[in-house]
């Protein structure tokens, strides 16, 4: 069959790479100039399927407000006259129950383990490199009380057999000996010994030339205008580029353009519940190798990931709802600045880093939606949040497989739109 799939950041890419494996004609639609220049650009670097969890949880809303007046917030809100925000935000409240939770956590657990297991396998059939790490990941903890409050998350983690090990500071501190020389409090962590890092835009352009060796083709610069709708079947994507318009047809058509995803599908009457949460990162020179990350560090005080990316420190987090702003606000910086300087200090040249910032698309569950639509030939591989380079090789097995009439080896059917 001949595939278009509408975007080129790493769920796009790893789609067409396991789709042109299974024998398939594949065309990668992208308005940018090249793959991964969209939220797969700077991202925080980590593999952490273990740390798979809703933003949605119990206590959620308390805590929110808390955050909100923080110095250093990891959340920022700023409502404006958006529909579509106020139902996602809605929504996102509705999963914050235990029951919701618990089901939400244990499907994304189960396709980011899969995800990263996948990635495994395409590393060692493939040879590609990224500034890949497989030393696991830290949850750091500043404060007793967070520490206190992990039960629910290593519940989770036993019943779906994923190693994990609750350190005290001296343990934090064998696992990142750079956290010695910090002076910030730490009353422990969790560290999940199975996580990786990487480049994930080093990743997606690697694979992206794999996948054109095989014979895949990318249209960059080239914008989406209209998905045709003909008998419950897309007949063709109108498409603009260089002020020329042009159609491309296929069999079968995946939505795996991020944020953007909602307006691509909805003049189809597909609603779509994914809403852009903007994130930001540093990429930072390392000028001390002794102080720096060894590999992932979460600093559950700030929601901030701080990763060894070869010689650099990719520091990312916080949750901004702005809608679509692509923004630079100094006080976004000085907080990842503060989270790495406290924790890392003397790492890396932090008036040297570059600052950007990305819209991830988040689903008020929190879950993708990987799979068929309504429209017969339409599929959907999107809303991954924060997790999409986590996710992203299982997502595309997923996603392949549905495509050429085979069962995934994992249960997907919950991962579909029509869950919603």
């Amino acid at each position: 069959m001949k595939i278009a799939i509408l975007g080129s950041g790493v769920i796009g890419v790893t789609s067409a790479w396991y789709l042109a494996e299974a024998g398939h004609e594949v065309v990668v639609v992208d308005r940018q100039d090249g793959p991964a220049l969209e939220t797969s650009f700077a991202n925080a670097g980590e593999i952490s399927p273990g740390y798979a969890s809703p933003w949605a949880a119990p206590g959620i809303p308390l805590k929110a407000l808390r955050w909100l007046a923080m110095t250093h917030a990891p959340l920022i809100l700023r409502p404006h006259a958006d529909m579509a925000m106020l139902r996602w935000l809605v929504a996102m409240l509705g999963n914050c129950n235990a029951r919701d939770y618990a089901i939400n956590k244990s499907r994304m657990v189960r396709l980011a383990e899969y995800s990263r297991d996948c990635l495994i396998a395409l590393r060692q059939e493939t040879g590609i490199r990224y500034d890949e790490r497989s030393q696991g990941t830290l949850q750091l903890f500043r404060k007793q009380s967070q520490l206190d409050a992990i039960g629910k998350d290593t519940a989770v983690l036993q019943a779906d057999g994923v190693p994990f090990e609750v350190l005290d500071k001296a343990g934090c501190i064998a696992a990142e000996p750079g956290l010695a020389a910090s002076e910030a409090p730490i009353a422990g962590g969790l560290r999940l010994p199975n996580d990786e890092t990487g480049d994930c835009f080093k990743f997606t352009n690697a694979l992206a030339g794999m996948a054109a060796a095989k014979g895949v083709r990318f249209l960059n610069a080239t914008t989406v205008t209209r998905l045709v709708e003909e008998q419950g079947r897309i007949t063709r994507v109108e498409l603009e580029s260089g002020g020329m318009r042009t159609d491309l047809v296929a069999d079968a058509y995946i939505v795996a353009a991020g944020s953007f995803s909602p307006a691509l599908v909805a003049p189809l009457g597909i609603r779509l519940p994914v809403y852009p949460v903007k994130g930001y990162s540093l990429t930072v020179p390392i000028v001390d190798e002794a102080r720096a990350p060894v590999s992932t560090l979460l600093d559950e005080s700030y929601k901030v990931a701080i990763t060894r990316l070869g010689n650099r420190i990719r520091v990312g987090g916080m949750a901004e709802i702005s809608g679509f702003s692509r923004e630079l606000p100094p006080a976004r910086r000085a907080t990842l600045e503060h989270s790495a300087g406290s924790l890392f200090p003397g790492a890396g040249a932090l008036d040297q880093a570059s600052f950007w910032c990305g819209l991830r698309p988040m689903t008020p569950d929190s879950t993708p939606v990987i799979g068929p639509t309504r429209v017969g030939n339409l599929f959907l591989n999107t809303g991954h949040g924060t997790l999409g380079w986590t996710m992203a090789c299982g997502s595309a097995r997923v996603i392949a497989d549905l495509v050429s009439g085979r069962r995934p080896d994992i249960e997907a059917s919950d991962l579909a739109i029509s869950r919603y």
